[in-house]
């Protein structure tokens, strides 16, 4: 029996045999625009024909960039895509990457052609890249004269710095001798020692912008010491310049935006910092000045004549102490011998005989305290205070004085 294969197996395999043909899977295919829908969702859809036939083309949103006009019927265009089947209808169509309006066809071959050999050699590096100064003060530019690009950049540097320089260079930017005149502009700006060089111009075609994507002009903004900014054209335009300047800028007021500093914010920036710093300083300063006085209060109680101050005080201290002790101990010294001597005159002789007493004494010397001492005719001595009696005993009497 023969082998029956299903729509589906049918469909694989022929998309099998599209996605295997390396001529299908990157294909420029030539051709007039007709059926052109934009959809919600982004998608292009549209056909490509010529005089014998017509082919399905879709361009989807994600691939929009590789667009840089609006297509419309009619228009003779060239399509960089992959033809290739949908499987569910069974139906090969051409799936675009890139859309350029016919005429620059060969202009985009030499493009890539070009971009590939530089790209080689390694002149889109990042490590060839120049940083761009931060603060330029004096910046050059190579463009036309009269052209809108001088204009934004000029307005935008203005706004943001008026105390930038701007120095332009007059070049052509299109047709003949353009490139040779950029070259020139580049070479003569940076014998001028500019801070940084913005290249560039307003958008337009492959045709009008083809100056920057000249060889020449890549090696003059590869081999230039100054920093370069390319600004060609708008957002959607890609030059070779834009590869090797060490800078890319969509448009040159972006150009000028991304090459002059913001006077104001610098001065806003600055003027914080310096708060900052003065705050900081002031902080510095008054630990410095805490620790300045602990230490002097450190060195105050650890020096030597503070130390001898110390000592002297507490010698000082010390004899007050013993000299209130002394005074102490001699007061109470004073008040016991006050005492002692009241005492001893309560036991003096002389203190007797003052209080009118007498001392009587037999011729023998001995106190005469009875009168069994005695007895008549016997010689007797008496004290008194001012000297002494003699006399002699008559008779004794005998008294009973405790009775009384």
């Amino acid at each position: 029996m023969r082998n029956v294969y299903s729509v589906k197996q049918v469909n694989a395999y022929i998309k099998n045999m599209f996605t295997q043909d390396f001529m299908l899977n990157r294909i420029y295919v030539k051709g007039e625009v007709s059926n052109c829908k934009y959809h919600t969702s982004g998608h292009i859809y549209f056909s490509l024909k010529d005089e014998s036939g017509a082919i399905s083309c879709i361009m989807f949103a994600g691939q929009r960039n590789g667009l840089g006009f609006r297509m419309q019927d009619g228009q003779q265009v060239i399509v960089l895509g992959t033809v290739t089947t949908y499987e569910r209808d069974g139906k090969y169509q051409l799936y675009a990457k890139e859309i350029i309006l016919d005429g620059a066809g060969l202009l985009y071959e030499r493009f890539e052609a070009l971009k590939k050999e530089l790209g080689e050699m390694g002149m889109f590096s990042e490590e060839y890249k120049q940083p761009i100064p931060k603060f330029a003060k004096k910046i050059g530019v190579v463009t036309a004269p009269t052209g809108a690009a001088i204009r934004d950049i000029m307005n935008i540097s203005a706004r943001r710095n008026p105390y930038v320089q701007l120095l332009l260079y007059p070049a052509l930017v299109q047709g003949d001798g353009a490139a040779a005149s950029i070259v020139k502009g580049i070479e003569t700006l940076e014998k001028q020692g500019v801070d940084v060089i913005i290249v560039g111009r307003g958008g337009g075609s492959i045709e009008d912008l083809w100056a920057f994507n000249e060889e020449v002009v890549a090696r003059a903004i590869f081999n230039c010491k100054t920093p370069i900014i390319s600004a060609v054209g708008h957002e959607t335009d890609t030059t070779i310049a834009d590869y090797v300047a060490d800078l890319r800028a969509p448009t040159p007021s972006a150009a000028a935006e991304l090459a002059v500093y913001e006077y104001q914010a610098l001065q806003n920036y600055l003027e914080d910092k310096r708060l900052k710093l003065k705050r900081g300083l002031y902080q510095k300063i008054q630990m410095e000045r805490l620790k300045i006085e602990r230490y002097r209060t450190k060195m105050r109680y650890l020096h030597p004549r503070t130390k001898l101050q110390q000592q002297q005080q507490r010698y000082v201290d010390l004899e007050q102490k013993l000299r209130l002790a002394m005074d102490k101990k001699l007061t109470m010294s004073k008040q016991r011998l006050a005492i002692y001597i009241e005492r001893m005159k309560g036991l003096s002789p002389l203190a007797k005989l003052n209080q009118g007493f007498s001392y009587v004494a037999s011729e023998r010397g001995n106190v005469v305290k009875s009168i069994q001492d005695v007895k008549a005719e016997d010689s007797l001595t008496i004290y008194v205070t001012d000297g002494l009696i003699k006399t002699k005993v008559e008779e004794t009497i005998k008294e009973d004085y405790g009775e009384r």
